[in-house]
């Protein structure tokens, strides 16, 4: 069994990743559940440029179209609402989408990056009122800027021990020694695999445990075959995680970062 939490759809920037690419590469690859944020929430660009108002999509829409996509496939798709910590807050109806379908529901989404918010910010203490509300863990990309280090991340895990936090990427375009090094800082602070090199996850699992990672992917940002290949046709890492990882992990290990660590923080019902 696979589960992958870390899925987009939307477009936005130079990204058109379609809902009907998840569900075909799920088949494909064998994933069994997804967890699927809509990267149309960004509200600045690679650069740091603030994406006009007028190419944005409010919160909540962005909620609703994701909401849309899990409930075709309830079995299979659960939701991340992407928040845009820069320009909104959660209002009345982001809570009452929540409640609506919370069986829909499994996390919150962050992403300092394209927000340009960092998560120890103060302003996102109504975002971490409702995550605790509603038992949701925070899942939030890390790497790229300086609100987005994993620092920051662990700070506000750190400020909500009640809350579970997820370091998407675990800092992206490093070494991820940093993240990793945090991770025994905070218990309920864990990393994800998304571009995170095998051997960086074989560290962060040897030294902390295999109950720290999980599998994430950023399916379908390469294509509907990202788990086989990149853009340019070279295999992809993703493959190493299905094969080469398994050869060296025991079952047990390999088993907690490919499934049954996202079963457990976001309370995934296995089949």
């Amino acid at each position: 069994m696979i589960i992958d939490t870390h899925v987009h759809i939307g477009k936005s920037l130079d990204f058109d990743l379609k809902p009907e690419d998840v569900i075909y590469s799920m088949q494909k690859y064998d994933i069994s559940f997804s967890l699927v944020s809509n990267i149309e929430g960004a509200e600045f660009d690679h650069l740091g440029n603030p994406i006009p108002a007028e190419l944005q999509k409010s919160q909540n829409e962005i909620f609703k179209e994701t909401l849309d996509f899990a409930a075709r496939y309830p079995e299979r798709i659960g939701v991340l609402p992407w928040l845009k910590i820069a320009s909104e807050t959660p209002d009345d109806e982001f809570v009452r989408l929540i409640e609506e379908n919370r069986a829909l529901v499994y996390g919150l989404k962050l992403h300092p990056f394209h927000s340009r918010t960092a998560p120890d910010d103060p302003k996102m203490e109504p975002i971490y009122e409702l995550a605790e509300r509603f038992s949701l863990p925070v899942v939030s990309h890390t790497g790229g800027c300086e609100e987005a280090r994993s620092v920051r991340l662990y700070n506000a895990a750190k400020a909500h021990p009640y809350i579970d936090f997820v370091m998407v990427h675990m800092d992206l375009g490093t070494d991820n020694s940093e993240a990793i090094d945090l991770l025994g800082k905070a218990d309920n602070l864990y990393g994800d695999t998304t571009w995170v090199p095998v051997r960086s996850t074989l560290r962060a699992a040897n030294r902390w445990g295999s109950g720290r990672v999980m599998f994430g992917s950023d399916n379908p940002i390469d294509g509907r075959d990202t788990y086989l290949h990149n853009r340019t046709g070279d295999r992809s890492l993703y493959q190493e995680y299905f094969y080469e990882l398994r050869a060296v992990m025991n079952p047990w290990a390999y088993d907690n970062i490919m499934y049954r660590n996202a079963a457990r923080i976001f309370g995934i019902k296995l089949l």
